[in-house]
C-alpha cells in the first residue's frame, strides 16, 4: 500500500476539494482525507501508479507538492536536518561574510557550491579565508539581526519529540549557529564545523575535520546505531548537495525548496510547503501538533 500526500503552503491554503479529487482521479485512487483544510490531504493507493512525473507537474503548476510513499514505517523516530536554508530562512557564511565587507564574492560560492558545481570543503575553506580578521563578536550580532528560523520549524520539531522523536542538527555551517538553532528549537544534538578564532578574531581557518557530505552520512549512521534503528526510521531534511548522502539514506529524504541539482536526485519534494510538510509526510494531522 502506498499512500499519496498533497501539500500547499500554508500561507496560501490553496489545496481544495477540486484539486484533491482531481489528483486521486489521476491517481486512481477512490478517496481522500484532509490533513488540514487547504493545506494536505491523504489519498491512499493500492499500487504505485504510472504517469507520477506527469502528475507531480500539474499539481506544480497549481503550487502544489506531492510526495507518495509506502504506508509501512510511515511516522519515523529520528530527525536529521541541515540548517542553512533549511531550519533557518539564511546561509550563515554569506550573513558573515557581508557584515566582512565581501558578501558577493562568498554569496556566488556558496551557490555553486550547495548545487553541486564545486568541492564542499574547497569552497568552505575558500569562503571561511576571506572572513579572516572579523571580529568573533560579529557572530552573535549576526545571530541577532541576520538569522531567521524557516517556518513551521517550531511545530515540526515539537511534534515529532513529542511523540517520541530523537532530532539532530547535522550542518556544513558552523557551532557557533547550530549550538544556539539547536537550542531555540529542541534538538536533542548538533553536529557542524568550527571556526577558528584567535584573540577574538576569526583567523580564516576551519577546525579539522571539515564536517561535509561523508560526515553527514556518518551521523546519521552513528545515531541509528546508538539508538539501535535503522536508516528506515529516520526523516532527513536539506536543500544543498553536501546534503544529497543523508537524504538517500533516510528511510525519507525530503528535499526542501532543494537547488535544482538537488531535487532532481531526490523522490521526495517540496517546493511550496514549509517544514510542517515533513509531519504531513509522516501522516500527522494539524490537530495532532504541538508549538
Amino acid at each position: 500500500m502506498y499512500v499519496a500526500t498533497l501539500i500547499a503552503s500554508p500561507e496560501l491554503k490553496n489545496l481544495n476539494a477540486a484539486i484533491a479529487s482531481e489528483a486521486m482521479t489521476a491517481l486512481h485512487g477512490t478517496e481522500f482525507s484532509w490533513l488540514a483544510g487547504g493545506i494536505a490531504a491523504d489519498i491512499p493507493l493500492e499500487t504505485m501508479p504510472e504517469d507520477v512525473e506527469k502528475i507531480w507537474q500539474n499539481l506544480q503548476s497549481k503550487q502544489i507538492d506531492m510526495v507518495i510513499q509506502p504506508t509501512e514505517n510511515r511516522r519515523k523516530k529520528i530527525l536529521l536536518a541541515d540548517m542553512d536554508s533549511t531550519m533557518i530562512q539564511q546561509e550563515c557564511i554569506d550573513e558573515l561574510a557581508a557584515e566582512a565587507g565581501v558578501g558577493e564574492r562568498v554569496v556566488e560560492i556558496t551557490a555553486r557550491a550547495m548545487n553541486g558545481e564545486l568541492d564542499f570543503d574547497e569552497a568552505l575553506n575558500e569562503r571561511v579565508g576571506l572572513l579572516a580578521g572579523l571580529d568573533v563578536d560579529v557572530i552573535q550580532q549576526v545571530l541577532d539581526t541576520r538569522i531567521t528560523l524557516m517556518p513551521g520549524g517550531v511545530e515540526l520539531l515539537a511534534t515529532m519529540r513529542a511523540n517520541g522523536a530523537y532530532a539532530a542538527l547535522v550542518s556544513g555551517g558552523f557551532t557557533a549557529f547550530t549550538s544556539a538553532i539547536a537550542a531555540k528549537l529542541g534538538f536533542d544534538e548538533n553536529r557542524a564545523n568550527t571556526l577558528v578564532a584567535k584573540d577574538g578574531k576569526l583567523t580564516g581557518r576551519v577546525g579539522m575535520p571539515i564536517l561535509g557530505r561523508q560526515a553527514k552520512v556518518d551521523a546519521l549512521m552513528d545515531i541509528t546505531t546508538r539508538m539501535d534503528l535503522l536508516p528506515a526510521d529516520v526523516i532527513a531534511v536539506g536543500d544543498g548537495a553536501n546534503d544529497l548522502g543523508m537524504l538517500h539514506l533516510a528511510g525519507s529524504g525530503v528535499a526542501l525548496h532543494a537547488k535544482p541539482a538537488v531535487a532532481a536526485e531526490c523522490s521526495l519534494r517540496l517546493n511550496f510547503a514549509d517544514l510542517t510538510g515533513l509531519l504531513y509526510i509522516q501522516g500527522y494531522n494539524e490537530t495532532d501538533f504541538k508549538s
